[in-house]
């Protein structure tokens, strides 16, 4: 019931703007400066477009580089990642101004709205001179051919009518604006979390239709389809960094391991596809603004009701399967050179969060950090899935979450179970 007064409501909304909404959309507006006046540099348009981890999408996996086609799961239905390559089927005959406008104002070639899993909200924070930069070099790559895959969205979720109306209630173009109370390295930090490295496409908190706050929403949320919770960027106890040291954060954004600290899961992705290739400047400025985010404790979910047959049951799996490499009191373990080769899960975040989604999430199907030139041969940790059943995946996660000095709510067997049908939801 709610979910179809959902639909009623955004009909409602489509009706009375779309065709004015449509038409302001379609046409062919002035959306920016070019830069004609200077040519467009390939060289910076590949390290943009590594930061902005364009082929982690763009590129399904088996497939050619930039092709699209990568399924891209949403609570709406899968979307299909487009052709980026120079190709007649990709963005042959793209000039710098359509290339722009589909960053800025999230608008094809044709005119056609673009979903927004696009991160529109975040790609129009990005100045005409990078986006000049990233076509040029777009379109230097060798063109494959690839046509576009129609995405597999429930109605009316893809149509015209509803993106226009989506819009008008979350989305007005902006390039990004320094905000002059703050130095440069900041904004320099804004500029890439909020736009190319879209942090909030993730970490933003959204609401029934996909809606957010802006390109500055970290307030963390679920991640339908992939199963995963990406954490608040808020909360020092969920991803906040605000008390991390700056030399901490910058080696964890390049290398995915840093004192203690390893990331996992779509992190590790992010890691290795993105921020490892920021330069030495850029990991600065990225440090300096997420350190000075905000602190926001998020709400904790109404824990399973304790059951010591549980507890019981789950210190005897870390027993048997977990206490080698992760020691008896969840110390962790060191290798020969003394860094935490199997990290401690005493105190661990991953383990005490708001929601036990990450923590099942890593049990069942392993841990396996980034392996990037600073850390090039992380140690990784075996999945469960095939060895451990719903109630024991509950029971070991609930003895991790209220041992070693630990106190997180407990789950269930049926939290796992709704945690995968999530995890499978299209």
């Amino acid at each position: 019931m709610k979910r179809l007064l959902t639909i009623l409501v955004l009909l409602v909304v489509a009706s009375v703007a779309a065709a004015g909404l449509l038409l302001a959309w379609q046409r062919n507006l002035p959306a920016g400066a070019s830069s004609a006046g200077a040519p467009a540099e390939p060289v910076r348009g590949a390290y943009l477009a590594a930061v902005g981890n364009c082929m982690g999408c763009h590129t399904a996996r088996g497939g050619e580089r930039l092709a699209g086609g990568r399924a891209i799961p949403t609570p709406f239905g899968t979307v299909f990642s487009s052709n980026l390559t120079p190709h007649a089927s990709g963005l042959g005959g793209w000039s710098a101004d359509d290339f722009w406008r589909a960053l800025h104002l999230g608008q094809s070639r044709d005119g056609r709205l673009l979903v927004p899993a696009h991160p529109v909200t975040n790609t129009s924070k990005v100045t005409r001179e990078d986006a000049d930069a990233l076509h040029a070099w777009l379109m230097a790559q060798p063109a494959v051919d690839a046509p576009r895959r129609a995405h597999e969205l429930r109605w009316p979720y893809g149509t015209q009518l509803a993106l226009a109306a989506w819009r008008a209630l979350y989305f007005s173009p902006a390039v990004y604006q320094p905000d002059t109370s703050r130095d440069a390295a900041w904004n320099r930090g804004a500029y890439l979390s909020q736009g190319l490295a879209h942090c909030s496409a993730c970490h933003a908190g959204r609401d029934v239709l996909g809606g957010d706050r802006g390109a500055a929403d970290f307030r963390g949320g679920f991640l339908a389809g992939i199963g995963w919770q990406a954490p608040s960027l808020l909360d020092p106890a969920e991803a906040g960094v605000q008390r991390w040291p700056d030399a901490t954060l910058r080696r964890w954004l390049r290398d995915g391991h840093a004192d203690g600290h390893s990331a996992q899961g779509p992190m590790a992705e992010v890691i290795l596809g993105s921020t490892a290739a920021l330069d030495d400047a850029d990991l600065a400025a990225m440090s300096s603004y997420l350190r000075s985010l905000p602190e926001q404790a998020v709400t904790r979910p109404e824990p399973a009701q304790p059951d010591p047959r549980r507890r019981l049951r789950g210190a005897a799996l870390y027993r048997e399967h977990c206490a080698t490499c992760h020691g008896e009191q969840g110390e962790g373990r060191r290798d020969a050179s003394g860094a935490l080769a199997y990290p401690a899960l005493a105190g661990s975040r991953l383990v005490t969060q708001a929601s036990a989604a990450n923590l099942i999430r890593v049990i069942e199907r392993g841990g396996f950090a980034p392996a990037t030139p600073g850390h090039p041969q992380p140690y990784g940790m075996p999945p469960f899935a095939g060895t451990l059943g719903p109630d024991d995946l509950a029971a070991l996660a609930s003895h991790l979450r209220q041992a070693f000095g630990n106190a997180a709510g407990e789950v269930d067997g049926v939290e796992v179970l709704r945690l995968r049908a999530a995890a499978t939801a299209r």
